[in-house]
């Protein structure tokens, strides 16, 4: 491979060039990577690793129609889309086409948090209403207006939430407020949000917008129960607001029944404003958001111009149609529902073999695999899996783990991932979870039942080796202080747990 500096090299270059808040994968021991293809990527020795967790090379990496379409268009022109061109509107009419008829004004950003920033905007202005209401542990973007309705990155103790900003409990039903007991989990989790609304009114607000994720992605791979967004939508829309549907993490057919995520709740569902992003360019900077032409129009006449110098580009809008291309010539939709319900019954099966698991959720190619160390408790095992996706990655597996507790696996691969690929990525948890288990004397031959109490303890001499870069600021997640591990060392519970 061709390499500008040593690997060593790097890492000092980008200690004293690249700010120290930009993390890396596996920071105690990161990966150089130098190439990949469709569902692999190469290191600098020509190590292939198998990639369970980019889901923003949708159709695979340097996917050749997609390189060929960029390479063609820079040749020929790329300049902002004040000029008159095919390539922006064609794309436009393309993405209409997938969405409800409602849903049919395009603004063509760079990047899901502009989106997000710019969906915002569109809220705001439709009727003077400035209040936004938001899911907790979500995360909408990195741009000042995003961070404050993202309490993902709320650093407790030190952020004030914004007197505009309302957090509703998120709709999950294995760890949150209404759980898969409850009798209607749905009408229980859009009544919270009901009281906000009830609430800012009363204390003289008005609701702008209601904006969740259609699935929550950094929450936890949260799925929400059928029947609740209607039921917020219904809520927001009396109360003169929009629902903003963020996909910019689960579009463009990665649930693999639908192209958009949110279309799963029903064709008696439809949001005012869909965000899209990461998937769309397959690794080019490339996002959007489709509205209906009433709040277009509202937008518009404020008055002010929206431009953005390279939204919607020539360039830009030749990779979007050529990732659209690809998802239907080569049924990568298709491909989710196939390779993701045999993948699926794959980790259930692992369930019901290790003690570790205590959910597995998720749609399509879009999985998460929450590890508890009491099932009865649901205690998060955040040491866990952070050990658990270091050990993988020796394994040539590149997995990540998220949610509040930092103790879900996500799955979110490629789409061009196949059942060798699922049955090879299961076969290594699973001797990494047996390895596990036996290490803390876990019993892994019975299947456990969810009312019998399974408790798997870590060693003390582990507790103190999370992983610390790469993950959110300690300050900001105080659900690993609760889990009584020490987040300030770089070592790895796998110096210690030879599996």
């Amino acid at each position: 491979m061709c390499e500008l500096y040593s690997k060593q090299d790097t890492l000092a270059l980008r200690r004293k060039h690249i700010a120290p808040s930009c993390k890396v994968f596996f920071a105690a021991d990161p990966i150089k990577i130098v190439r990949a293809q469709g569902q692999y990527m190469f290191d600098e020795k020509g190590e292939q690793y198998l990639d369970c967790i980019n889901n923003v090379a949708h159709v695979g990496h340097c996917h050749p129609e997609v390189v060929k379409a960029a390479q063609k268009q820079m040749g020929l022109l790329n300049t902002n889309s004040r000029f008159l061109h095919d390539n922006i509107v064609e794309y436009a009419k393309r993405l209409s086409a997938t969405l409800p008829d409602k849903l049919s004004v395009c603004y063509f950003t760079n990047s899901g948090s502009e989106a997000n920033d710019l969906a915002l905007r569109l809220a705001r202005q439709f009727r003077g209403h400035q209040d936004v209401i938001t899911l907790d542990h979500a995360y909408h973007g990195h741009l000042s207006s995003l961070i404050e309705i993202s309490p993902y990155k709320f650093q407790k103790g030190k952020d004030v939430k914004k007197e505009f900003v309302h957090v509703a409990p998120a709709p999950d039903t294995y760890r949150g407020k209404y759980r898969e007991d409850h009798t209607d989990p749905a009408s229980a989790y859009a009544d919270e949000v009901k009281k906000i609304i009830d609430e800012a009114h009363n204390s003289g607000r008005k609701i702008a917008a209601f904006i969740a994720e259609s699935m929550q992605s950094c929450g936890g791979q949260i799925i929400p129960p059928a029947g609740c967004f209607q039921k917020v939508a219904e809520y927001v829309h009396r109360a003169g607001g929009v629902f903003i549907a963020d996909e910019v993490q689960v579009g463009f057919g990665r649930v693999g029944t639908h192209f958009w995520s949110f279309q799963m709740f029903g064709e008696d569902f439809v949001p005012d404003i869909v965000t899209m992003g990461k998937p769309m360019g397959n690794g080019h900077p490339v996002a959007c958001v489709v509205t209906t032409k009433e709040i277009a129009e509202a937008f518009s006449s404020s008055g002010m111009e929206y431009f953005n110098t390279y939204g919607g580009n020539p360039v830009s809008s030749a990779v979007g149609l050529a990732v659209l291309d690809v998802i239907e010539n080569e049924d990568l939709q298709g491909n989710a529902t196939r390779v993701g319900n045999y993948l699926t019954k794959l980790l259930n099966k692992q369930k019901a073999k290790h003690t570790l698991i205590g959910d597995i959720r998720g749609v399509g190619l879009f999985i998460g695999i929450d590890l508890v160390k009491d099932h009865q408790e649901r205690t998060p095992a955040t040491a866990e899996a952070q050990h658990i996706i270091y050990k993988m990655k020796e394994k040539r597996v590149l997995l990540s783990a998220d949610g509040p507790h930092r103790n879900v696996l996500k799955i979110k691969p490629p789409m061009c991932f196949t059942e060798e690929d699922a049955k090879f990525m299961v076969d290594q948890l699973d001797e990494i979870l047996t390895g596990l288990e036996e290490a803390f004397g876990a019993k892994t031959e019975s299947v456990i039942s969810e009312n019998t109490p399974c408790r798997t303890k870590m060693p003390e001499e582990a507790h103190s080796e999370l992983l610390s870069d790469g993950s959110p600021d300690p300050k900001e997640n105080p659900s690993r202080k609760r889990n009584g591990l020490c987040t300030d060392k770089h070592s790895l519970l796998s110096k210690r747990l030879k599996t």
